[in-house]
């Protein structure tokens, strides 16, 4: 499809009183495509009506150019109708003379019977026919919104802009109108942009969804592009197996903008005090049961006993919330999957490259692999019977959950899954799910099984939806679960606030691990500032005691351990191992300077500091990696242990440039 509509590098500012001004847009650079349907959402003040004037020439830019077909757009003109959410239609006037009105105007060059069979045409086009000789307050407010798109449309303009068109409408009529403009966009192959608020408007509507920052300076986020069939018909759409992640796609980067937005409303000057850079902290979390030691540490008081007093968990619903924190810079540190420090130094997940650092390994274990309760029930209880069904059944891809490319979850469901002899982007399809969600993605049929830790391994098995086929106990005893993360810069700026944290946490993970805790723990993860789920979920012990039993199946579950001394120091061999396999699935391509970055993530030194200010003992003598399947990684050669894997993506190597540093927001 060919370009019809070229905004490039757009800038808008407005005067205010005083001499001032207000920057409204910054940088919009957008390509409409001829018969293509764009949305703009964003939350109120971000800009989708000020973009939408300029298309339409009722606005000019600042800066930069926006073009019609080539040509500068300096004015309104025909080519280019608006529909607004009030209908602009004259009261005296009758519903065919207010479509005439417009007609009669601007297709001067047509006869009055060509003119008056368009104005015609386009009253049966919207299906007002019954209505064409009526006044303004004879018509409900659908009928009007119905003539007011059926004037835009007889003037056969190039580009149908639409400004919230049906936001003053009740959701049957609402409906009943998407579902016409839908048919007649389509008939007619329409170029439309337009301005919602409504998120499963644009999902329904639209070929791509723009979406908008924050102002001032607003610039496009994110694109989505909507890759649903047409014709589509509003009932069914939701049927589509992408339409929900669309959906979530749109409402987490307007939940994210809705955060940053009470960030910056909310800000304060960094508070020093007692020998720390800063004591006021947001600290970002995800609700499992792994986020224990943070809870601990603000409800038992552990922060404040290291300086910190103005310590503030962020509950984030999933990993890439508490990535785009850390990237954005309105978070100050956070529990992180294990992976994920590497990850986001190396620019995963096609962002620049942000050097991270970890100087404290939070928990080990906790996570298991859960699949459909149907599975045991026609006997596949091991890995080799999935294989054999996987085989057995290629008509069927089979779907797993994860929670991030980085965390242990997804690395370690592969590595299970590739020891079988199961590729995991080949012979499955796994696909990226907050943790919250995994158990009902699961019993609604949308996922065969999951990776996830604790506790929705073990409520799927309570509900009887799912059942643990194996834990990380059996796949890699005392793995790397969940970590401490910061910027690099920011663990600069603040060195001494640091080392405050991690010994906060550090004896807040102590707490943790002692089984005389457990029950009051259990008590405060249930609460709603952290799990908000039945204590029932929520279970703590021994990882030596219970490990997965099929004997007595959908009753088993992971275990954490969070305290182990020498164990939460944070192991730069583990995290080797982690860069190796992001590099085996074609994620990331393997550093030649791994190395340098390894020794930059892992903070070792801030992590001795702390152990040695608390009185704790953190003798270490390396180990190799050793997994179920008896392959031990020693970390020596890395390219070799990669080269040695049998199922692999292609390999890339690449150096990789930590001192570039993103733009926050």
């Amino acid at each position: 499809m060919s370009v019809l509509v070229n905004v490039e590098q757009v800038e808008k500012t407005f005067g205010l009183p005083g001499g001032q001004e207000y920057l409204a847009l910054k940088g919009i650079d957008l390509q409409i495509h001829r018969g293509e349907f764009v949305s703009l959402i964003g939350h109120s003040g971000c800009g989708k009506s000020t973009l939408l004037n300029m298309v339409a020439g009722l606005s000019l830019p600042t800066g930069g150019i926006v073009a019609l077909d080539g040509h500068t757009i300096t004015a309104p003109g025909p080519d280019r109708m608006v529909v607004f959410q009030h209908y602009s239609l004259l009261p005296w006037l009758t519903v065919r003379q207010n479509v005439a009105l417009a007609v009669n105007a601007v297709l001067k060059n047509y006869s009055q019977a060509e003119r008056q069979q368009i104005i015609e045409e386009h009253i049966d086009l919207v299906g007002l026919r019954h209505a064409a000789d009526k006044p303004p307050a004879q018509l409900s407010g659908g009928m009007k919104q119905r003539v007011a798109i059926a004037r835009a449309l007889a003037l056969r303009p190039k580009v149908l802009l639409l400004d919230e068109p049906f936001g003053a409408l009740d959701a049957l009529t609402r409906g009943n109108l998407q579902e016409q403009l839908m048919r007649i966009c389509e008939e007619h192959q329409m170029t439309t942009l337009m301005v919602t608020h409504d998120v499963d408007e644009a999902v329904l509507l639209s070929d791509r969804v723009v979406m908008l920052t924050n102002g001032p300076g607003s610039r496009i986020g994110n694109i989505l592009t909507i890759d649903i069939p047409r014709p589509r018909r509003r009932l069914e759409v939701v049927n589509h197996p992408s339409y929900y992640s669309y959906r979530s796609e749109i409402i987490y980067f307007l939940n994210q903008q809705k955060r940053i937005k009470q960030w910056r409303a909310r800000k304060e000057a960094v508070i020093a005090r007692h020998g720390l850079e800063k004591i006021n902290l947001d600290i970002g979390f995800v609700p499992l049961t792994a986020c224990a030691p943070l809870a601990v540490a603000q409800e038992k008081g552990f922060f404040a006993k290291h300086g910190l007093e103005g310590v503030n968990l962020v509950r984030e619903t999933s990993w890439r919330g508490i990535q785009d924190g850390i990237h954005g810079g309105y978070l100050d540190a956070a529990q992180m999957p294990a992976g994920m420090p590497v990850w986001m130094s190396l620019g995963g997940g096609d962002n620049l490259p942000q050097p991270m650092v970890t100087a404290l390994t939070l928990t080990r274990n906790g996570n298991a692999i859960t699949l459909h309760r149907r599975f045991y029930e026609q006997g596949i209880h091991t890995l080799s019977q999935l294989k054999a069904y996987i085989l057995d059944s290629p008509s069927r891809q089979l779907t797993f959950g994860v929670v991030h490319p980085s965390s242990m979850h997804n690395l370690l469901l592969r590595y299970w899954l590739a020891a079988g002899g199961i590729h995991p982007d080949r012979d499955v399809v796994l696909k990226t799910l907050p943790p919250a969600q995994m158990v009902a993605n699961l019993t609604a049929g949308n996922i065969d099984g999951y990776c996830v830790g604790e506790p929705w391994n073990l409520r799927a098995a309570l509900e009887g939806s799912g059942f643990t086929v194996a834990t990380d106990l059996e796949i890699w005893l005392g793995h790397p679960g969940k970590v401490l993360g910061v910027r690099e810069d920011w663990a600069r700026a603040y060195p001494n606030t640091h080392i405050a944290l991690v010994k906060a946490l550090m004896e807040a993970c102590r707490y943790c691990e002692d089984p005389a805790h457990h029950e009051e723990i259990r008590e405060i993860l249930s609460r709603r500032a952290y799990l908000s789920t039945d204590k029932s979920y929520i279970h703590l012990g021994d990882p030596h005691r219970i490990t997965c039993d099929l004997d007595t199946p959908m009753r088993e579950y992971a275990h954490h351990q969070f305290f182990l001394g020498a164990g939460n120091r944070p192991s730069r061999t583990e995290h080797l191992w982690m860069m190796t396999q992001m590099a085996r699935w074609g994620d990331l391509p393997f550093p030649r300077n791994w190395v340098e970055i390894l020794e930059r993530v892992c903070q070792v030194g801030v992590f001795s500091t702390a152990a040695r200010e608390l009185g704790i003992d953190v003798s270490y003598q390396r180990q190799p990696i050793q997994l179920f399947d008896g392959i031990p990684f020693q970390g020596e050669d890395p390219v070799a242990y990669l080269n040695s894997l049998a199922i692999k993506h292609d390999i890339y190597m690449a150096e990789v440039a930590l001192d570039r540093r993103p733009v926050l927001l």
